[in-house]
């Protein structure tokens, strides 16, 4: 794939530092490093400068691109709702537009331009107690008619792909699983004055589980909390995230009744480059989600070379394969055994983190670049042979 001009959704990706813009961003990166002969357009309503966007725009084949008029870079949605994306993609000759974080603009099926939308989850439909009605309409409005009208789909896992299926009628013929690679900070050495540092800015305790996502109702850390009466008075668990919906609020409570609270500890605001070093201290990194897009921390995690425990019933399987250990997201006991496992086998341990390292080999830059490109292939030539999808109604 040479001298094409690929156009992005990248408003999460200059606008967003966390789950969708850190994937926007490894998309975009990926595609432009393995592919250098194209020409990719980073297409946003509007454009901040920061520093941890350096890396990024300092690609000399990345531009970013803005509404041309000031009614355009002030009402984001007018400018996509009346065609003056597809419009200026039309200008830049743009032979592809990718829709990196579930949505599209709702006339580019007939605006002649392939394109591919990645899906992340559908969780909105699985969990609706945890979103509000207005976020659910809306999602569901968004995440269909892109599905519908993207000539391509890419969907981040193979349940991923199994929901667009089962909650929108599309083909599953007609959707990619690619799956993403984890940021290249977690897969160098954990320096010591890193850990030092780490340690220092946390005070770690000595033997800990970490638990790194949201702090929300269907990430499931109360698992954790109800395991602790039955692990060692020594182990602690370290749970990194900010709290949604006072789940929060929750954990503290039921740690409190079970009295477990003082070996708890809840990390807010932590920066990305102290990640590697919190998991590499620990004595294994959990993922008790109880449904998931794709899961990963679990990447993160086993990069540093840390064995996970994660729990069963969506699509974390396929991010941990051989490297993890799996429990009813439901069952404490479960939990507990399969932690204790961990701690006290040094063989189980070594022989986890050896085919979590093998696991990982699919999960690099170049595969993922490599499949995103069979899937714009594939979107442009559909577009050439004249199945394109028409307009969502």
């Amino acid at each position: 794939m040479k001298n094409k001009v690929i156009a992005f959704d990248a408003k999460k990706a200059l606008l967003n530092f966390t789950g969708l813009g850190n994937y926007s961003r490894y998309a975009i990166e990926a595609m432009a490093s393995v592919y250098p002969d194209n020409r990719y357009l980073l297409v946003s309503h509007k454009f901040l400068p920061d520093d941890r966007l350096n890396s990024l725009l300092s690609l000399p084949n990345v531009e970013v691109v803005t509404p041309d008029t000031k009614l355009g870079r002030s009402m984001p949605g007018l400018w996509r709702l009346r065609g003056g994306i597809t419009r200026r993609m039309r200008r830049e000759g743009v032979d592809l537009y990718h829709g990196l974080s579930n949505e599209l603009p709702l006339d580019i099926a007939g605006s002649g331009i392939p394109s591919v939308v990645t899906i992340h989850d559908l969780i909105f439909r699985t969990f609706p107690d945890n979103y509000k009605p207005i976020d659910r309409r809306l999602y569901d409005f968004k995440f269909h008619a892109a599905a519908r009208n993207a000539t391509r789909i890419i969907a981040i896992s193979r349940r991923t792909r199994h929901d667009i299926e089962r909650f929108y009628h599309i083909p599953a013929e007609k959707t990619d699983v690619v799956y993403q690679g984890c940021n290249p900070l977690f897969t160098k050495p954990v320096p010591a004055d890193a850990v030092a540092i780490v340690k220092s800015t946390y005070s770690l305790p000595s033997q800990y589980i970490i638990c790194v996502g949201t702090v929300e109702q269907r990430k499931n850390q109360e698992l954790l909390i109800n395991a602790l009466p039955m692990l060692p008075e020594q182990i602690n668990v370290v749970i990194v995230g900010r709290g949604r919906n006072g789940y929060d609020s929750y954990l503290h409570r039921l740690g409190e009744s079970l009295g477990v609270n003082r070996r708890v500890r809840y990390l807010t605001g932590v920066p990305t480059e102290h990640l590697p070093a919190l998991y590499h201290e620990a004595a294994a990194a959990a993922y008790p989600s109880r449904y998931e897009g794709f899961g990963l921390p679990m990447l993160e995690a086993l990069s540093t070379g840390t064995p996970v425990i994660a729990a069963t019933g969506s699509c974390l399987e396929e991010a941990g394969g051989e490297g993890a250990l799996y429990v009813n997201p439901l069952s404490a006991d479960d939990f507990a055994t399969k932690a204790m496992a961990i701690i006290n086998d040094t063989s189980l341990r070594h022989k986890l983190v050896e085919a979590g390292t093998e696991h990982l080999s699919q999960f690099t830059k170049e595969n993922f670049a490599r499949q995103v490109a069979a899937t714009y292939q594939r979107a442009m030539d559909s577009s050439a042979s004249g199945t394109m999808p028409s307009m969502s109604r």
